[in-house]
């Protein structure tokens, strides 16, 4: 199915279905539980183990609403969805939040009754190549195969660059991204192009990991968050908010393991934060201590990036553009007040 016949599917999904599942927060405190779409399987942003336990990045986000709304991070279901099938789960409301790696586009915003609450992690169309090549930046290459699934958002952008770089390229398509990945291990390509936080993961999956590499560069944007349907600005506050008020407890420096000290703190935004004055949780149908049980539970937002995908992961990302805008990143929220 191709991009256009996906779109023209979900529209006319969006037009029989309605507006399903208004008014999400009374849903999920009569079912007792998150309904959370998340990727089939990325390390670092939402992995099962062999005990049915997701982990990650995208997971700790519904984590997060869960503890809001409910007061407890763990009263949350991930369902696994494929790329395919993530926004039709949405808009059919068989999922409360989609938490899957999803890019905030244009095409996105304007054309589904969707929206996307916030910037999880500010990530970027990358490429993991081949040792044997013998480069370390893409402006080094003369020529490369490429191994391709059909019909991404990807190709094109790789194909652009290249182009306008005067690098040879040939392509080697697949029906999916794993048979590219499968390709790629193979040696059947010298290339794999997707989001650079997926490559990382790619990468520690291949039988010779030390034979790749992910270079630096980053040739298109792409801004992942969580996403909710149109109609429900309750529910929209709820998932944005708890987003932010862990980006605003790293800022403030609030930390799971240092909360029952800072909420002693006599600092206005500290005692705002976490429930102590102000408008609590009364605006979004909240109680007071909503941010205090995130925190609590899941942490903040330094806390949930280092032990899913940074410095205490597998992964070893640095924090780059998902370091808080106080830091030279990208991440900041907008204060509680």
């Amino acid at each position: 199915m191709t991009k256009n016949s996906c779109l023209a599917a979900l529209l006319a999904i969006v037009f029989f279905a309605g507006m399903a599942q208004a008014y999400t927060r009374e849903e999920v405190i009569k079912r007792g539980f998150v309904l959370c779409g998340v990727s089939t399987g990325s390390p670092g942003f939402s992995s099962v183990d062999a005990l049915g336990k997701w982990t990650g990045l995208d997971v700790d986000i519904c984590r997060a609403v869960a503890a809001a709304t409910l007061g407890d991070a763990k009263k949350v279901e991930c369902i696994p969805l494929a790329e395919n099938e993530s926004f039709t789960a949405l808009l059919t409301g068989k999922i409360d939040i989609l938490s899957r790696h999803s890019t905030w586009t244009f095409t996105r915003d304007s054309a589904l009754p969707i929206h996307f609450a916030g910037i999880s992690y500010y990530d970027g169309q990358g490429v993991l190549i081949s040792k044997k090549l013998n480069i370390q930046h893409l402006a080094d290459l003369r020529q490369v195969k490429l191994c391709s699934p059909v019909d991404t958002d990807f190709e094109p952008h790789i194909i652009d660059y290249l182009t306008r770089n005067n690098i040879e390229y040939s392509i080697v398509p697949y029906d999916t991204v794993d048979l590219a990945v499968k390709g790629f291990d193979r040696e059947d390509c010298d290339m794999l192009t997707m989001q650079q936080s997926q490559l990382y993961g790619i990468r520690l999956g291949l039988a010779n990991p030390d034979g790749a590499q992910v270079l630096p560069e980053v040739i298109a944007k792409d801004p992942l968050g969580p996403v909710v349907r149109q109609g429900d600005d309750t529910w929209l506050n709820i998932v944005r908010w708890s987003l932010y008020a862990m980006v605003n407890s790293e800022e403030l420096g609030i930390t799971s393991g240092n909360l029952d000290e800072m909420k002693l703190s006599d600092i206005l935004a500290v005692k705002r934060l976490l429930g102590r004055e102000g408008a609590g949780g009364r605006g979004i149908g909240l109680k007071n201590d909503w941010a205090l049980q995130i925190i609590r539970q899941v942490g903040n937002y330094g806390e949930v990036f280092e032990r899913n995908v940074g410095s205490m992961s597998v992964l070893k990302i640095e924090r780059g553009m998902n370091n808080l805008w106080t830091r030279g990143g990208l991440q900041y929220a907008p204060p509680l007040q």
